[in-house]
């Protein structure tokens, strides 16, 4: 495989994995909140609880994204894999 395939192939795989950590925290503070907090508040309560767990689970996704980017970029040398996805310096006249 060439470094444009990789970059594709990674894209698409960091994707997927991005949104099942989007889900698996917004199943598990939707969890955490109907089973410990849900039956203490009002209803008006509840309904900005799931707004705020809705944002945070994207919030968690995102930081989990990050951490372990950040880990695969100290563990393996991208531009030996990977084709840039946007190149710098060339302007189209």
């Amino acid at each position: 495989m060439n470094k444009k395939v990789n970059t594709i192939l990674f894209v698409l795989g960091a994707t997927l994995f991005n949104i099942f950590v989007t889900v698996l925290c917004l199943v598990l503070l939707i969890l955490i909140f109907a089973r410990f907090i849900a039956p203490f508040i009002s209803d008006t309560a509840q309904a900005w609880g799931f707004s705020l767990i809705f944002i945070a689970a994207i919030a968690g996704s995102f930081f989990t994204y990050r951490a372990l980017l950040k880990f695969l970029m100290v563990k393996f040398d991208f531009e030996k894999y990977f084709d840039p996805i946007f190149r710098k310096g060339q302007k189209k006249e």
